[in-house]
């Protein structure tokens, strides 16, 4: 370091008597003489090499560099500091709103507060209920409690419903299963158990006489309803809309009744299913679930069907004990 020193100290003395000598030309020639035998002294002195003086740019150079370098940090740091005021400025703005809604808020909650004193005070000025009244309005929250009782009981007893139609389809599907799904439906609609099994299964063409599969079908149906003896059902006749034309039969209304009392014999006889849990009934061709126009429609409308009764005399004894 004092090396360094005393180099750019010597710069700067060379520096200055060359100037010096230059300012002196221009004066007396005998002074100049004695001024130069004094500077050559000096410069003899303060002589550096050329290295040295290298040495010294190299520096000035490197010292320029970083203060250029210090300028530009100090501008990034005047720009940053910039930016901060500038969010300062618009946190201070965002503040200033959120006091004001703030302060909006509490006058509404002032307000609110005011109307539920009001509304307090009028019902303290309301007449005061009478003993009689408030047993009457005690004893109607006891029937609304019991009612919700009976409600969920009821809502309680369909769903059971709901769960044992549902077992005894997939039990009949599953005695059932290997027929063609034309020939045989099973479904349930609005709490009732429907099975609908094609006349070309039960009976010859135009006639209530049964065929050779009509047993085992009529068997598979009659398994699953001797494992429930509390279900009673119907077995309705269907026919097509055309006339018919074999002896001994009416009409359809004849053959539809015929085929649906066939029917009740098989399960009662063959099968032993007791005669009271039965009903025959015919319905002719009025009660068609397809177009009787087209082969196909008249075909779907030749069915028998077994209806499961709901059991509605437990519904009106569980409404009776609710009473």
């Amino acid at each position: 370091m004092i090396y360094e020193f005393i180099s750019d100290i010597q710069f700067l003395i060379q520096f200055y008597v060359y100037n010096l000598i230059n300012s002196l030309k221009q004066t007396d020639m005998k002074f100049r003489n004695y001024v130069g035998l004094s500077l050559s002294a000096l410069m003899l002195f303060s002589c550096v090499s050329q290295k040295q003086m290298r040495q010294a740019e190299a520096k000035y150079g490197e010292l320029n560099g970083a203060y250029l370098e210090l300028q530009g940090k100090y501008r990034t740091l005047q720009d940053d500091q910039n930016k901060c005021n500038n969010q300062v400025s618009e946190l201070k703005t965002n503040k200033s709103a959120l006091e004001s809604a703030n302060a909006d808020l509490k006058g509404q909650i002032d307000y609110l507060k005011q109307n539920n004193n009001t509304v307090l005070n009028q019902l303290k000025d309301l007449s005061v209920v009478t003993g009689s009244q408030a047993e009457s309005i005690k004893k109607s929250l006891e029937n609304i409690g019991s009612k919700d009782i009976y409600i969920k009981d009821l809502q309680g007893s369909i769903a059971r419903k709901d769960s044992l139609n549902m077992a005894l389809v997939m039990n009949l599907k599953g005695a059932i299963g290997n027929l063609d799904d034309k020939d045989i439906n099973i479904k349930v609609d609005k709490g009732v158990v429907y099975v609908d099994i094609s006349d070309k299964l039960l009976f010859k063409s135009g006639s209530y006489d049964v065929t050779d599969k009509a047993k085992d079908v009529l068997g598979k149906v009659a398994k699953v309803l001797n494992a429930q003896p509390d279900i009673e059902f119907l077995v309705e006749g269907h026919t097509d809309s055309l006339a018919i034309k074999s002896t001994g039969i009416s009409d359809n209304w004849d053959l539809s009744v015929k085929r649906a009392t066939t029917v009740v014999r098989i399960l009662q006889t063959t099968y032993g299913l007791d005669p009271k849990r039965m009903t025959a009934a015919g319905r002719g061709q009025y009660l068609p679930l397809a177009d009787n126009a087209t082969a196909e429609g008249r075909a779907a409308n030749r069915r028998t069907r077994i209806v499961i009764l709901p059991q509605l005399d437990q519904f009106f004894k569980l409404l009776e004990t609710k009473k």
